[in-house]
């Protein structure tokens, strides 16, 4: 092989090279950003919405890149009866019963169709109304059944389950039922739920990607810099609320087929949607300005643009305009004793 020969393979191995690196420039570019740093992967950190402490991230921080710091989060109370949003019946009792041996009788689902319903015992050592655990006394019983949810008002046969399956329990423990009256119950629960159909309240706005798509790191990387975690649904982050058990303050969905997809670095999303839940936080938490705060952020650091339903981009006075309508909607609320974030809220509106 002379010089000359040589030389042109030379020449065209080097020429090869550049086509190759040239069309993987250009495939890197026409696919979804990628994070800066490969944030390692992380387990689903939302927090679990029950009475259990857990670990929690509090308000929007700035967070180095893909890294969720942990805090302990405040305990918040277990869910109990209320009058106000629960048909409540009475089992009375002639003398204080250990829970040992009333739990074995408990059914083993509390919820009459779409209704959850909880028995509740007076502690005759403290005078508290507490869920029924082994080792305690109780002088008095009661059960009661959800007037009302998202899922509409209570109806005839989910308040006839929830008797049979009450009753069925005060038979096994010795207890004498005395229930609230149908018509009475089911005529409160469509009231209830004309309220709470008339005041509920879920505000979402859509962050699209202004040019090149995003990866599923790519948005996980920028919503942790503001204190979003890994929700237990795939496609989904929340920023958790200080108060344990609690419901995130804010969530960020996007598809989850790019969540599940083998190389999520490679599926594009072109699309999040940042909400929250008005009646499941409280006013005091400022969850309306955290929500316009993160979009701004969210939006500025990933190139997107904040958009309706509709797809028409929101001015800032748009956001003004819903801030006004969000404290009448808090003072409607808090005038029906179901203020925004409270437990009779956060039941009523779930």
């Amino acid at each position: 092989m002379d010089a000359l020969t040589v030389s042109l393979a030379v020449l065209g191995g080097v020429v090869l090279a550049g086509v190759v690196a040239h069309g993987a420039w250009q495939a890197r570019h026409a696919g979804p950003r990628r994070a800066a740093v490969d944030p390692d992967r992380t387990e689903p950190l939302e927090p679990v919405m029950d009475a259990v402490m857990v670990d929690a991230v509090s308000a929007p921080a700035e967070l180095p890149e893909g890294v969720a710091t942990e805090r302990r989060a405040a305990p918040r109370s277990t869910a109990r009866l209320d009058a106000l949003i629960d048909a409540i019946a009475t089992l009375t009792v002639e003398a204080p019963v250990a829970g040992e041996s009333l739990t074995p009788h408990l059914p083993p689902t509390r919820r009459a169709g779409g209704k959850p319903f909880m028995i509740e015992g007076l502690n005759a050592e403290n005078g508290v109304w507490e869920p029924l655990e082994a080792g305690q006394r109780y002088s008095e019983l009661q059960a009661g059944v959800l007037l009302a949810n998202r899922t509409g008002a209570l109806n005839e046969i989910e308040y006839s389950e929830f008797v049979q399956k009450v009753q069925a329990f005060a038979d096994a423990v010795g207890a004498m039922a005395d229930f609230p009256d149908m018509l009475d119950a089911v005529a409160r629960a469509r009231e209830l739920d004309a309220f709470a159909s008339q005041h509920d309240a879920q505000l979402a706005v859509r962050l699209r990607a202004r040019n090149a798509a995003w990866s599923v790191a790519y948005i996980q990387q920028h919503a942790g810099r503001h204190g979003f975690v890994p929700g237990v649904v795939p496609g989904r982050l929340v920023l958790p609320s200080a108060e344990a058990g609690a419901p995130p303050v804010l969530t960020l969905n996007f598809a989850s087929q790019a969540a599940l997809a083998d190389e999520p670095d490679l599926a594009p999303v072109r699309e999040v949607t940042l909400a929250f839940d008005v009646p499941q936080t409280e006013a005091d938490a400022e969850p309306f300005a955290t929500w316009q705060a993160s979009a701004q952020a969210l939006a500025l650091g990933m190139d997107a643009a904040i958009v309706d339903d509709n797809g028409q981009v929101l001015q800032p006075q748009s956001f003004a305009s819903i801030g006004n309508d969000l404290g009448q909607l808090y003072d409607a609320l808090a005038g029906r004793d179901v203020a925004a974030g409270s437990p009779a809220a956060r039941r009523l509106f779930s």
